[in-house]
């Protein structure tokens, strides 16, 4: 350094290919994750590993090791002796999951008002002009114009902590819509909402966009309570025979 200052070397370790695959792993198993049904089926969701193996076409070391990072992300959970599951949660928590998304999400749209361009906001209508008024005939394909629409208006609040916050998150937020999407004619209330709220985006009307964001997840968050009882008996998966649970 010219002022003589010694720069503090970092205790690293050397990068290797294992590391990759571990990083590879970890996201294809995370995006399949995401794209899974995990609240429309029945019973517990549990992940082979050799089957992973296989089908990545990698050893188990990189799948184990991308298994204990998701864990650490609330993705998975381990059950000794039993296997390893995927994470679903009770209708409160979901509830409590959505009451968070609607907060963030509302303060998002306050910010995109502010930062987000006209060819941004654009791309949010772009998404719903193939759709009708009601679009339940469309049930699928609405259901991931649905989820895209909500994942870029956070983007578009130009705010990477929210961002981030939000992804794992996701992967609830979007099981949970694609169920609740197709119910008491939710579809098309949806769609007029998200009008609504892309016409408030338009006029820099941060008070309205925000309000309209809010409402409308807190809706969402309304029908779970309404018609989620099934979700009451969603399991923390149990524990071996002859194992407590801690605490």
């Amino acid at each position: 350094m010219p002022d003589g200052t010694e720069i503090p070397r970092l205790n690293v370790a050397r990068l290797s290919e294992p590391t990759t695959l571990r990083r590879q792993a970890c996201e294809a198993i995370k995006r399949a994750i995401t794209e899974m049904d995990i609240y429309g089926r029945p019973g517990e969701i549990r992940l082979d590993e050799r089957q992973l193996s296989e089908d990545l076409g990698v050893s188990r070391t990189p799948i184990r090791e991308a298994m204990t990072v998701l864990e650490q992300e609330g993705f998975v959970r381990s059950v000794p002796r039993r296997g390893i599951y995927v994470v679903r949660k009770t209708k409160r928590e979901i509830v409590e999951m959505i009451t968070v998304w609607a907060a963030i999400e509302s303060m998002a749209a306050r910010l995109a008002c502010a930062r987000a361009g006209d060819p941004d906001i654009a791309r949010l209508r772009a998404l719903f002009g193939e759709f009708d008024p009601d679009p339940s005939d469309r049930i699928s394909a609405y259901s991931q114009a649905n989820m895209a629409f909500h994942k870029m208006l956070i983007e578009l609040g130009g705010c990477t902590l929210m961002t981030e916050l939000t992804e794992n998150l996701f992967i609830h937020m979007r099981a949970i819509r694609d169920i609740t999407i197709r119910q008491d004619h939710r579809a098309r209330r949806s769609i007029a909402d998200h009008m609504h709220i892309i016409e408030a985006l338009e006029r820099r009307d941060a008070d309205r966009a925000a309000r309209l964001v809010r409402e409308h997840t807190l809706g969402l968050a309304a029908h779970v309570e309404k018609y989620g009882d099934h979700l009451h008996d969603v399991p923390h998966t149990a524990p071996a025979r002859g194992q407590r649970r801690a605490g």
